[in-house]
């Protein structure tokens, strides 16, 4: 399960900002850690505190106490400004696109996600340029649902978790096909584009893929 170039400077970025951030934030992230229970709750912790992913909060907790200094600080800044140079859009200007605050779950035949495959597939045309009509997207649903239950598929829904109800955004299709490739399309709600969601669903997606289909490749065929 490989990266795109963007997605893997967007990871770079993001772990760079977040021990730059806790080591300008050194004294609460040190609260943090001596008042969690376990491990795993300093890491829920700081990963709250820093507005990072668990995975960065994680590499925050092992930071040596060698790299506490402000050269290490001028150095991640140094690192943090080079990386923004080669990227296309910021962080800041796509706020979803780390992950956080974003969550998949399996596709379900409830009411609101079926709703939200309808929408997608009221985007969808055939091969004459014509949008699908409803007959033909209850078809796909149902095809793509018994490619789930035979496990040669993967449906997720991309909720907003940062609200007091968890809001739907997306979807994710992985498909497995032989020779050992998944095809990966992600659809962004019309109201949720341009804010990151769709790098956040590839982002989440390969641990997810990587679970259902173990030693496959990735391959992103329509990316949001």
């Amino acid at each position: 399960m490989t990266a795109g170039p963007q997605d893997q400077i967007l990871d770079r970025r993001e772990l760079a900002s977040a021990l730059l951030r806790a080591l300008d934030l050194r004294h609460e992230v040190l609260d943090a850690i001596v008042d969690s229970d376990d491990h795993a709750a300093a890491v829920r912790s700081v990963s709250a505190l820093l507005e990072t992913t668990e995975d960065n909060a994680n590499a925050v907790l092992g930071l040596q106490l060698g790299r506490l200094t402000k050269l290490e600080r001028d150095h991640l800044r140094d690192e943090v400004t080079n990386l923004d140079a080669t990227l296309k859009w910021l962080p800041e200007q796509r706020p979803f696109s780390t992950g956080t605050n974003v969550r998949l779950r399996p596709f379900t035949q409830d009411d609101e996600d079926v709703e939200l495959y309808r929408r997608r597939s009221a985007e969808q045309f055939d091969a004459d340029g014509k949008p699908w009509p409803s007959d033909r997207i209850e078809e796909e649903r149902r095809a793509g649902l018994n490619r789930v239950d035979e496990e040669t598929a993967a449906w997720f829904v991309a909720e907003n978790t940062s609200g007091d109800r968890s809001e739907c955004v997306g979807l994710v299709f992985g498909e497995l096909h032989e020779g050992g490739e998944v095809d990966l399309a992600v659809w962004v709600a019309p109201e949720a584009r341009k804010q990151g969601y769709g790098t956040a669903m590839i982002k989440l997606s390969r641990p997810e893929l990587a679970a259902y289909f173990p030693g496959t490749t990735v391959i992103v065929r329509s990316p949001a």
